[in-house]
């Protein structure tokens, strides 16, 4: 478990290796501040209880080397003890080494508190850093992973699976880099006292391995399996919200409710198994511990009762001491563990999307360019989503700067796809795009997606001000090129009947606009970019009459000085197209003007008579 756990963390925690050694540090002198301070009982308990009535002798330090440092330290704390006794006498000499305890003591949770302290910015870190790399790996990846996973299952694992890692993983760091330090002293302290009864002790930790073992074997996968559920419930109120219009039309509010039941009662019956498995974490910890506790005081007080004992009763006494002292850490390590095969499981949905290939791959060594010169070339172009069904079957098309040029077609013909090899959101499966005689697979992404102004038929504007949605793709711009922009776009008027004029709110997804608002304040966002290629993907087909005339004007104003290429619904709104291209099944079968397309009596001709009925 913990070897995974650091093959998949581990590139986090390396960005933060100050602040674990410092923690690291911290814990080994609170570990060793704890042991001194126990060491301090041995001369109180004989006080009190008269134990041990020998005189003892200074030994100079360092007398028989480091194998005697144990037995000479003990004779030294014993020889400094009666010295106190006899100059003070028992009550004083209680009290100063009460004192004594109590210095440790605070050393020793100062140093624990430092530990502590440190970690605070390295889980706040590791969360933030998820998060950002999620984010970032969400921006960089091609459209085509989207399409095979749902908007709900993503934002879960963005929300709720890092919040199970800071709560599981993130919270245990304390307990994972705390308690093998303390286990690691106390042992080692253990074994310099009594190595023979360390190694009995030994002997039942299998037992308590083996039995927090049994409780936390199941917990990753239903741990996997409560996230997957979540993200279902997720993945259903988002389309819930997304179409709620429709649910209300076909009186669908039962059904759909009892469909969210079903998935959410799955979800509380995995969480069930998963908190009462965790629950049982620590009554059988708890549990093991005495057992081991009582069968080592078994085992040890028999050696002292049969005088084979390697150390006297008090020194036993503090054994029991280090050796409780042991089971905690034990136990919190234990729990750590269960908590953090539930916080692995949400990691490893996580690392789907940050794991996820990026096939659209920048060049070694990038051109930049900063404009279009003389055409746009697809040559022999074929394209494929998934390498088997083919959607587009040798392209060949070229359009020169300052032209126009249209796509029409049936639903499915390949259009949409076509006009998004150019941006490089898909890769070409076959043949090539050039701009300027230059593969695009050799040109800088940024400076190529720079030279392209998307306007789209479902205008997409950010839950922002209208100055920033028309700003969107231009840093610095002015109040004066917004409204400039946004003249042109037809778009100036209405914005200045609203509210707050540019500085009125869109709302989510531009939901407080008019279908013809939004467009064309896309149309002005595409103008203030002012990108030499402009691309329009059926941007006025979702318009009512008035609006199409308002933004196709505005459209025209944009396409009059860059070269275009424009997906149609609406013929009559390409009939001045430079060339106009018909697509049937991912083939362009007709090419010309409208005027020699409608006298070739072909494709076109039938899309244009069924439009004129």
């Amino acid at each position: 478990m913990m070897k995974g756990f650091y093959q998949i963390m581990g590139r986090y925690f390396a960005r933060y290796k100050g602040y674990i050694a410092g923690t690291l540090g911290m814990n080994v002198l609170a570990a060793v501040f704890n042991v001194f301070s126990f060491s301090v009982l041995l001369p109180i308990l004989n006080i009190l209880f008269k134990i041990n009535t020998d005189h003892y002798q200074f030994v100079p330090w360092g007398t028989g080397g480091w194998s005697n440092l144990i037995d000479v330290a003990k004779n030294n704390g014993y020889y400094y003890s009666q010295m106190l006794i006899d100059t003070y006498g028992p009550a004083t000499t209680l009290l100063l080494l009460g004192v004594v305890l109590s210095l440790l003591t605070l050393l020793k949770t100062l140093t624990y508190f430092g530990g502590s302290a440190m970690l605070a910015p390295l889980r706040t870190g590791i969360v933030r850093d998820i998060r950002n790399d999620i984010y970032k790996k969400i921006i960089s990846l091609p459209l085509s992973f989207f399409s095979e996973e749902r908007k709900g299952d993503i934002m879960t694992r963005i929300t709720a699976d890092v919040n199970e890692v800071d709560a599981s993983i993130t919270s245990s760091l304390d307990m994972i880099i705390k308690n093998p330090i303390f286990i690691l002293v106390y042992v080692t302290t253990l074994f310099v006292f009594s190595w023979q009864l360390t190694l009995f002790t030994l002997l039942v930790v299998p037992l308590l391995a083996w039995g927090i073992g049994q409780i936390g074997k199941k917990l990753k996968s239903s741990s996997l399996a409560m996230q997957a559920k979540l993200s279902d419930s997720v993945s259903q109120i988002e389309e819930t919200l997304g179409g709620l219009r429709i649910i209300k039309a076909f009186i669908a509010e039962e059904k759909m409710i009892k469909r969210f039941e079903r998935v959410t009662n799955e979800y509380r019956s995995i969480s069930n198994r998963v908190a009462i498995r965790q629950s049982a974490a620590h009554p059988v910890s708890e549990f093991l511990g005495t057992v081991m506790i009582v069968v080592v005081l078994w085992f040890g007080g028999w050696l002292i009762f049969s005088g084979k004992s390697p150390i006297d009763a008090s020194m036993f006494i503090y054994y029991l001491v280090i050796l409780y002292s042991t089971l905690q850490p034990i136990k919190d390590l234990s729990k750590a563990g269960y908590a953090i095969q539930k916080g692995l499981a949400s990691m490893e949905r996580i690392n789907r999307i940050l794991d996820a290939e990026n096939n659209i791959h920048e060049a070694a060594d990038p051109i930049h360019i900063d404009s279009l010169n003389k055409s746009i070339e697809l040559k022999a172009v074929n394209f494929s989503y998934d390498g088997n069904r083919e959607i587009l079957h040798d392209i060949n098309l070229t359009v020169r700067k300052g032209q126009t040029v249209a796509l029409v077609g049936q639903s499915g013909s390949g259009k949409s796809t076509l006009v998004d090899l150019i941006p490089r959101y898909h890769d070409v499966s076959g043949g090539c795009i050039e701009i300027d005689a230059r593969d695009i697979r050799q040109l800088s992404i940024h400076s190529l997606r720079s030279l392209i102004g998307n306007v789209n038929q479902e205008a997409i504007l950010f839950n922002d001000t209208i100055r920033n949605n028309i700003a969107f793709g231009k840093d610095g711009a002015t109040q004066e090129q917004i409204e400039q922009a946004a003249r042109i776009a037809n778009a100036h008027e209405f914005i200045m009947q609203m509210p707050e004029g540019y500085d009125t709110l869109v709302g989510d997804r531009g939901g407080k606009l008019s279908g013809g608002q939004r467009q064309r304040i896309s149309i002005a966002r595409a103008i203030l970019k002012n990108p030499p290629i402009l691309i329009l993907d059926e941007a006025t087909s979702a318009l009512d009459t008035e609006s199409e005339r308002l933004v196709q004007d505005a459209l025209e104003r944009l396409m009059s000085t860059r070269t275009t290429i424009a997906i149609a619904h609406r013929l009559s709104t390409i009939k001045n197209a430079d060339e106009i291209c018909v697509l049937h099944e991912g083939r362009i079968v007709e090419r010309g003007t409208h005027e020699s397309l409608i006298a070739l009596n072909g494709y076109y001709k039938r899309l244009h008579d069924m439009q004129q009925l």
